[in-house]
């Protein structure tokens, strides 16, 4: 079963669907239409997680990569906010990195691509 819950964003509102059992769910006041209102601002929900995504981003940065990305999921929780969430069964955050043989000359020489998986 699945629930919906109502957050502020910009100048409106957006209609978000989670499971009726998620962290944080049963604390928002329903409105007559059965919706969840959360009362709390969508941006301000994902500030809760920027800490760990920047976090993670300077961690990998001391590697050097030429090209990095990170790759996580967000889960939206009521009154909780926001969650980093598992985006496979073994990872919150996938790290893909990539370097060239000689930076200099990296249009002529192969680019290797190395990707982790941090819990």
């Amino acid at each position: 079963m699945t629930e919906v819950l109502r957050y502020e964003v910009g100048s409106g509102t957006v209609l978000v669907e989670v499971d009726d059992d998620s962290y944080g769910v049963d604390h928002p006041a329903r409105n007559e239409q059965g919706i969840l209102d959360v009362d709390r601002r969508l941006e301000d929900a994902l500030a809760s997680v920027r800490p760990a995504a920047a976090a993670a981003v300077e961690s990998m940065r001391e590697l050097a990569p030429e090209h990095m990305a990170i790759e996580f999921g967000i889960k939206l929780a009521g009154d909780a906010g926001a969650l980093i969430a598992k985006s496979s069964p073994e990872a919150h955050f996938i790290v893909r990195m990539s370097w060239s043989r000689d930076s200099r000359h990296a249009d002529e020489t192969e680019i290797h691509d190395h990707s982790a998986v941090l819990h």
